[in-house]
């Protein structure tokens, strides 16, 4: 398989399973469907979540580890995720959470194991345009929690994407950032016109 998941911390991959072993956390969570499972929920697929902050006019990108995102399954498919985030004192879980990224993460995922090069897998937010990317890294030794995304590597925008941006569709950093700065990029309002005179 060429696609490479790195591993979670251990202390991260602890909060979650703490986590989900307190009946009072998974009852307070907004997931319907993690309450009412009938198996056993595990966490899988830790996947290293990166926030895009800004690109420079140069086109230098400026990316955080903002935590690490768990995809929970219940059997043989994912019914929710978790997310755990690294404070002052360690990592500590932060929320679960349902809804169409996990099930578009989990499908990225299955395409980017047939691809002909080895990648490491990451998931890449750019928050300025409410987009979720699933960041294939052209360097699958790397520990997953540093880095910038390379003009080579892939971003797959997660369904649902921006308007305009086919979800599921890889495409080089190189081409898609242009596209991003420039929508993330706030455009000037238009000038007041003084007075009538």
């Amino acid at each position: 398989m060429p696609l490479h998941v790195p591993p979670a911390p251990a202390p991260a991959l602890r909060t979650v399973l703490t986590a989900l072993g307190s009946p009072t956390a998974v009852r307070e969570a907004r997931t319907p469907s993690l309450r009412s499972a009938q198996q056993p929920a595990t966490p899988d697929l830790p996947l290293p979540l990166h926030v895009l902050d800004h690109v420079t006019p140069e086109g230098v990108t400026a990316t955080r580890l903002a935590g690490w995102r768990f995809l929970i399954r219940c059997g043989d498919r994912a019914v929710a995720a978790a997310e755990t985030r690294l404070t002052a004192d360690g990592w500590t879980f932060s929320h679960f959470f349902e809804g169409p990224y996990v099930t578009s993460t989990e499908r990225a995922l299955r395409q980017a194991e047939s691809a002909t090069q080895t990648y490491q897998a990451r998931l890449l937010s750019v928050p300025r345009l409410y987009m979720l990317t699933l960041w294939l890294h052209g360097d699958p030794s790397s520990d997953g929690t540093s880095g910038q995304p390379a003009g080579t590597d892939l971003l797959v925008p997660l369904a649902p994407a921006p308007p305009g941006i086919a979800a599921h569709l890889p495409h080089r950093v190189a081409d898609l950032l242009p596209v991003l700065t420039h929508r993330a990029t706030p455009t000037a309002p238009p000038p007041l016109l003084g007075t009538p005179a």
